[in-house]
């Protein structure tokens, strides 16, 4: 099979395990199993949580001691059995315990898949958005997958089988443990002549381009928070008006438009502009779109407004792992994604849960929750990130348009 196949499926397998289980755990959760609201926000944080923790000693084993793919294919298989045995548990205490285990084993391969991925492109700024496109698709085709299996279910008078968005996940695990195998052969430099990768990466802090760049991500990943948790009861309130059974629908807009400008418009632009400019548009999409959801008029912009989420994750998220990967020493290229996936997927979307749920705390009273007063904080906040990165953050001569 071709390099091009191999990544793609694993990018496909990738995010169809985390789109099994994360949009719709908390249903089960709280419907089925009784949790309280504290208990499952506790559940939810320890993928952010582990993020923190874990990536680093991926990073470090796969520069300097073990093939990268045989790292993946092993923590998979690991996480396939755990989240199987998960699916069976019942009480708050065993199953928290048990996704605390599973989230520090899956948090490392968020950053080798990108590692590995970059490392055997020919064209990584053409070639990197088309196969990343393939975890989206994996994520959408997960979510329809567990749908048809419940649909299916009740069409037979069947009650649902217990814990199956845990299950579908880790038979997803498993599958992709076992093909991981086959991923091209990416070997550590055991010969670099510092052994500490992951000191390396924090390193590259030094240069002040890459500590702009950094201290900025984790800043809009701290407001992209704002979109995953505040968006669907925003547009279900009077404000829009968007009926509870039609929302995850009208929400595919954004998946929709993310594939389009991954597979698409990424490619084109980038190898054309450069990073600067791609970044700088991916930070200006934010707050277009937060300004649209302040005005709240009429509901079907704010709708469509769903659709910059093309670029606001993929013309700064996607293409900050580019921008990692441009910057980073051969030798360290795994440690460094890490360091940017513990900037905005650890500590970023951790902080930027608490932070925008207690700002809608804050404007919410007796007459409900005041949406625009809401959405101006991070409307606000990622203007002055735009400001910032445009006034220092300089690139360089690698990370030029060509």
């Amino acid at each position: 099979m071709s390099v091009r196949f191999r990544l793609g499926l694993m990018m496909f397998l990738q995010y169809a395990i985390w789109g099994s289980w994360s949009p719709v755990l908390s249903d089960y959760l709280i419907n089925r199993l009784g949790f309280s609201g504290t208990q499952v926000g506790f559940i939810y944080s320890l993928l952010p949580l582990a993020t923190i923790i874990s990536p680093f000693i991926g990073g470090q084993v796969a520069d300097r001691y073990l093939a990268t793919q045989k790292i993946i294919a092993l923590l998979q298989l690991a996480g396939g059995l755990l989240l199987i045995i998960g699916s069976r548990l019942t009480d708050f205490s065993s199953l928290a315990g048990l996704m605390l285990v599973y989230c520090l084993i899956y948090a490392p391969t968020l950053a080798l898949t990108n590692s590995i991925a970059f490392i055997h492109l020919r064209d990584r700024e053409r070639e990197f958005g088309q196969i990343r496109v393939w975890g989206t698709i994996g994520w959408i085709v997960a979510g329809l997958l567990l749908a048809g299996w419940r649909l299916a279910f009740r069409s037979f008078g069947l009650a649902p089988v217990a814990g199956d968005t845990l299950l579908l996940a880790g038979i997803f695990s498993l599958i992709m443990g076992l093909t991981s195998f086959g991923l091209p052969h990416t070997p550590p430099k055991k010969e670099a002549a510092k052994p500490w990768a992951f000191l390396e990466a924090l390193r590259m802090l030094r240069d002040r381009n890459f500590a702009v760049f950094i201290v900025l991500a984790f800043i809009v990943a701290t407001e992209l928070m704002f979109y995953y948790v505040m968006t669907a009861p925003y547009l279900t309130s009077e404000m829009i008006g968007v009926s509870s059974s039609a929302v995850s629908g009208v929400m595919v807009i954004a998946q929709i438009a993310e594939i389009f400008v991954m597979a698409l418009l990424l490619p084109y632009f980038l190898p054309r502009f450069g990073i600067r400019t791609t970044l700088l548009i991916g930070i200006l999409a934010w707050p277009v779109r937060y300004i649209i959801f302040v005005i709240g008029k009429p509901s079907w912009l704010v709708i469509a407004s769903l659709a910059l989420h093309g670029f606001c994750y993929v013309f700064f998220f996607t293409a900050a792992f580019i921008y990692v990967d441009r910057v980073a020493p051969s030798d360290i290229r795994a440690s460094a994604q890490s360091l940017i996936t513990f900037a905005t997927i650890g500590v970023g979307n951790y902080l930027g849960s608490l932070f925008a749920g207690w700002i809608q705390s804050l404007f919410t009273g007796p007459a409900g929750t005041n949406w625009r007063a809401v959405f101006a904080i991070p409307a606000a906040i990622t203007i002055l990130c735009a400001l910032i990165f445009l006034l220092f953050f300089k690139g360089d001569k690698s990370t030029q348009a060509k």
